[in-house]
């Protein structure tokens, strides 16, 4: 979700004149027609829950764009200019999620099924997988997030990521139980360790300290830090045509991705849809998929003969495309054609970005959202892991980005 993409979103900000301009205003009445429409049909079809988790997907793809809530981005400019502003808004919208996930991990269940967070083993997958993702996500211009939301708000570069994405997530499956034969050691949570009150201490600790860490060095290169704030634009049109603040952001993701607990179970989900697109594609060339280990779990495995619109993390993803659509519609992107073309070796930095980043997400059991963001507000070990692995990828991945055309 990064500040590149808004390369062409910033540039094409707000040009409206008295003219009315057609197709912003088409884009307006599509994306918000798919997202009614969608929700009829889930709910028609499927269920009220598989609806009401679309619609909390064109929420997140809303918020994404609005804030301009970026991970690879948050990253890089701490790692260029000590400049953590991004880096806290985590934190906060973590220490929020971790907060408001305790009480329903601790009673484990609510509206009669069970509920989990993500914990997952800690060990050789995760160390790799996120250091690929981080790598990665700063070539590929996006993490797994901010490659949807930028595909919704124009930005082509994300289809290209998207394409990466995919053909990273089929390959990591063809050999998936091999990576989780490697060393490693089994599911750890603060909450199994020091108990759901130690636990969440400990959590909060180690978020603060991250906190912390950044306005010590971000006032020992630059002077001074930025102060987290709710204030975003001026007057209640900022509501629908942004900007709103890091902390807003962050603080509605953390609350979106509690809703979304509550209904299925689980937290919010990206890169695993990735997979299944894949190997639906392999099927319909005549391949057969169901043969690879990463399919052999039953409920994975059912997940390969139903519609698309049956699996929820599909669903989510395509909402959060159409949820970034109406945003950028109603800030005006449209207003202005969208840049197609795009210097080569920033297409192939972003293509070769997304393959390991979808290989790094399938091995290390998520990506930004599913091991970073679900697995530190689930109180797991392998969380943390994931975002020191990933952080150091995009340590070398920033560096890489002069020679792919991007500007830092």
């Amino acid at each position: 979700m990064e500040v590149a993409v808004h390369n062409s979103t910033e540039q094409t900000k707000k040009p409206l004149s008295g003219k009315p301009h057609y197709l912003n205003t088409l884009m307006k009445i599509i994306s918000a027609a798919v997202l009614l429409l969608g929700a009829v049909f889930l709910y028609e079809w499927i269920s009220i829950s598989q609806a009401l988790l679309y619609l909390l997907g064109g929420l997140v793809g809303f918020v994404l764009y609005q804030a301009h809530f970026g991970f690879p981005s948050a990253w890089r400019k701490f790692i260029l200019y000590r400049k953590g502003e991004g880096l806290r808004a985590h934190m906060i919208m973590l220490a929020a999620a971790s907060l408001f996930f305790l009480p329903f991990l601790i009673k484990g269940s609510i509206f009669g099924h069970s509920v989990e967070g993500y914990v997952f083993p800690v060990g050789m997958s995760v160390l790799i997988g996120a250091f690929l993702f981080g790598v990665g996500m700063q070539l590929g211009d996006g993490c797994a997030s901010g490659t949807l939301y930028h595909i919704g708000g124009g930005d082509v570069n994300g289809i290209v990521t998207l394409i990466g994405l995919i053909i990273g997530s089929v390959i990591a499956t063809t050999h998936f139980n091999w990576w989780m034969n490697t060393p490693h050691f089994e599911p750890i949570s603060f909450i199994q360790i020091f108990g759901a009150a130690g636990g969440s201490f400990f959590q909060l600790i180690l978020l603060a300290a991250v906190f912390i860490v950044t306005i010590i060095l971000e006032k020992r290169r630059n002077g001074r830090w930025i102060a987290p704030t709710l204030k975003a634009g001026n007057g209640w049109k900022t509501v629908f045509t942004g900007p709103w603040s890091l902390v807003i952001g962050g603080l509605l993701l953390a609350v979106v991705n509690t809703l979304v607990l509550m209904i299925q179970g689980k937290p919010w989900g990206i890169t695993s849809a990735f997979a299944l697109w894949g190997a639906k594609i392999v099927k319909l060339f005549g391949g057969h998929p169901e043969h690879w280990s990463y399919w052999s779990d039953p409920a994975k495995a059912g997940s390969l003969h139903h519609p698309l619109y049956m699996d929820v993390t599909t669903v989510m993803d395509i909402s959060v495309m159409v949820g970034a659509l109406l945003a950028a519609a109603l800030d005006g992107r449209f207003t202005k054609p969208i840049q197609w073309r795009r210097p080569t070796r920033m297409t192939i930095a972003a293509l070769f970005g997304g393959v390991i980043m979808g290989y790094g997400a399938q091995i290390s059991f998520g990506c930004n959202i599913g091991s970073y963001f679900d697995g530190i507000a689930s109180f797991s070990v392998h969380g943390w892991l994931w975002f020191a692995s990933a952080y150091i990828g995009s340590m070398i991945g920033v560096k890489l980005r002069p020679y792919c055309a991007y500007k830092q």
